[in-house]
């Protein structure tokens, strides 16, 4: 799967990119990673509702992630509401998720491991109802030498039709596989804005409300 090379306006959430810019001020150059001690993201409870940290392990084509943290409305979209909170993490995204649909999304995970930059995609899936929904994914590498040891990922939803069912929307049915309309390595300097354009214009999709996050969460569960 080919990733194009751009910059963070790419990116659409306004979320997301508040993340990837902490991830940028994290970078010390010519250091080729930020780490993770050196990430403020400034996130809240309902924010880490939508985010996963992994621990990565191995590498090449045996490399695997393993939870480290599991947002709430992550784990409704992978249909893990039912799973307690303590029991989610330390568990790998192959295992939770199974071989079909960690087959379509590992590209993602392995090519923010080789090229240890910020890795960014958009699918478009439909829930239980058939609604269309747009899925937009983004993966931060983190590490203290060359290497990346972990990655913080940023999971948005969100659909022009209106509200939309979240619960198990990461499922694997054949009714709903996703189609791929972004692949893109964040891997140059961001776009210069025009005077007078607030950072906020350029802003083109709106996030949905799917739930509120668990109080439990915290994001020193994602070192």
């Amino acid at each position: 799967m080919t990733y194009s090379s751009s910059d963070p306006s790419t990116v659409r959430s306004i979320r997301q990119r508040v993340l990837l810019d902490a991830w940028l001020r994290a970078l010390r150059k010519p250091n080729p990673l930020p780490a993770l001690i050196d990430f403020d993201p400034e996130a809240d409870i309902e924010e880490l509702a939508d985010m996963m940290g992994f621990d990565v392990e191995g590498k090449d084509d045996a490399v695997r992630f393993r939870i480290t943290q599991e947002g709430a409305r992550l784990a409704e979209a992978y249909g893990d509401e039912h799973v307690a909170p303590e029991q989610r993490t330390n568990r790998y995204l192959d295992d939770v998720i199974g071989p079909d649909r960690y087959a379509g999304i590992v590209s993602c995970y392995r090519e923010c491991v080789a090229r240890r930059r910020p890795i960014y995609s958009i699918a478009t899936l439909q829930d239980a109802d058939g609604k269309d929904v747009s899925y937009e994914r983004l993966l931060l590498p983190f590490g203290a030498s060359s290497a990346v040891e972990h990655i913080v990922g940023s999971y948005k939803a969100i659909s022009i039709e209106g509200g939309f069912k979240a619960t198990n929307l990461l499922g694997v049915r054949p009714m709903a596989a996703p189609k791929r309309l972004v692949n893109a390595v964040i891997d140059r300097e961001p776009a210069r804005r025009p005077a007078g354009v607030r950072p906020s214009d350029d802003i083109v999709m709106v996030e949905a409300d799917a739930g509120s996050a668990s109080p439990h969460q915290t994001f020193t569960s994602l070192a």
